[in-house]
């Protein structure tokens, strides 16, 4: 019950957000023709296969209506985000069923546009302890008031989880305003990838 109140709440005020928001980005996104989503999914994949590694963030613009929602909210190209986990071929990730991992590919696939980012506080010792802190974390619940800026303890939201995992690696004055949307997790790592908008490509 308090669950289903989190999330009643929590999407009241993301539509309060939406409402107030002046939004220029594109309220939705459209896949490609499925053959080329397939080529373009592919190269993507083996971009980042061959760039990433531990530790490393993926940031999206997702299809699936709640992407539409957060970018159109923070009005930026951007959605979700997840931990990669290269030596898993996996990523962690936190959406409404909570912190949980996803196949690479398969997370590729609900890409419309995909950033590699290595964080600034990636070292060799901080991406794998990053990568063992999101599995310690899996099965967590999510943090429906997040992106609202208020803080549950156990509970996070896609970009929140990406910082978190390196926290005890954050330089003392380092300042990570609270919320932290995926399209500011550049702002404390280099764009390794962009894979561009596909449709844009072909």
């Amino acid at each position: 019950m308090e669950d289903q109140r989190d999330v009643a709440h929590g999407l009241r005020m993301l539509v309060v957000v939406l409402l107030v928001s002046a939004c220029a980005t594109p309220a939705v996104v459209r896949s490609p023709a499925q053959d080329l989503k397939a080529i373009h999914d592919a190269q993507v994949l083996g971009e980042v296969r061959r760039l990433g590694r531990n530790g490393d963030w993926l940031v999206i613009r997702g299809y699936h209506p709640s992407d539409h929602l957060v970018s159109v909210a923070t009005n930026t190209p951007w959605s979700h985000a997840a931990v990669l986990d290269k030596d898993g071929d996996q990523v962690i990730e936190a959406e409404g069923r909570g912190v949980h991992t996803t196949p690479l590919a398969e997370f590729v696939s609900k890409s419309h546009r995909l950033l590699l980012v290595r964080s600034n506080w990636a070292t060799e010792r901080s991406s794998h302890e990053a990568v063992v802190n999101a599995r310690k974390w899996v099965g967590k619940g999510y943090n429906f008031l997040g992106l609202a800026g208020l803080n549950i303890p156990d509970r996070y939201y896609c970009s929140e989880l990406a910082v978190a995992v390196y926290r005890r690696h954050i330089p003392t004055g380092t300042q990570v305003p609270r919320p932290v949307t995926p399209a500011q997790l550049h702002y404390w790592g280099r764009i390794l990838f962009d894979s561009g908008d596909p449709l844009s490509n072909w």
